[in-house]
């Protein structure tokens, strides 16, 4: 990968993307998914004190792009009565009746599966969280996502993305060991908070602040903004 200078080993490897790859192989299928569910757990631990502050007391519909089985936004509804959800991914996954986690945790009458591609569209919401997502694309593919998330919301939509932030290049972090790995697997990368907030400006969106769960060496931050004013 190094000599070739190219970024996505994977790709050349398997002669498919990650995610095409995993949707023509049962079995890695199931084990990346399996992977996936287990940081869940402690990445929805992380979020959720990340943005315990906040009592989304001026919005009543969160919109979970790429969210998965639903574990993240499934407890953002067991904490937050008032709000309703929708988890959009694609069909693949949202098709899986019996893998979706609403109706286990008691939230399935405040919670929707939209199957949906977000690199053409996403319903309307008063607030979008995108957890993990963000950096399994490159910059150019990041900014089509976030402008379709910026299209559909209303001018008072806030948008959270959790994800690994890297700090300055004297700190060691394993949010470093993750860039590699992303360099491996996909066109993502991590980033810093300004490689973050660049993004967001490209996008339409304004970077307000990074929110810190209460163990601030945590592997996973949360980056707000809000709609730019016009």
């Amino acid at each position: 990968m190094i000599k070739d200078g190219q970024q996505n080993a994977f790709l050349r490897e398997y002669g498919y993307k990650i995610f095409d790859y995993a949707e023509r192989n049962v079995d890695y299928a199931r084990t990346f998914n399996q992977a996936m569910a287990s940081y869940s757990a402690a990445q929805t631990t992380w979020v959720l004190e990340a943005l315990e502050a906040d009592s989304f007391s001026d919005v009543t519909h969160i919109c979970d792009v790429g969210g998965g089985t639903g574990h993240l936004l499934s407890n953002l509804l067991m904490k937050y009565p008032h709000l309703k959800g929708t988890v959009v991914d694609l069909e693949p996954v949202t098709s899986k009746k019996e893998a979706l986690l609403a109706h286990k945790l008691g939230v399935s009458d405040r919670c929707s599966y939209v199957s949906g591609d977000m690199f053409k569209e996403v319903p309307p919401a008063d607030v979008y969280i995108m957890k993990m997502i963000i950096h399994d694309w490159n910059d150019d593919e990041c900014v089509k996502i976030l402008t379709n998330v910026h299209t559909a919301s209303p001018k008072h939509a806030r948008l959270f993305i959790a994800e690994h932030l890297i700090p300055g290049p004297e700190k060691p972090h394993s949010s470093k060991l993750f860039d590699i790995h992303m360099m491996c697997v996909s066109s993502g990368r991590e980033r810093t908070a300004d490689e973050y907030s660049t993004l967001l400006q490209r996008s339409g969106w304004e970077y307000s602040q990074i929110l810190h769960p209460r163990d601030r060496t945590g592997l996973v931050q949360v980056i707000e903004a809000k709609k730019q004013p016009n």
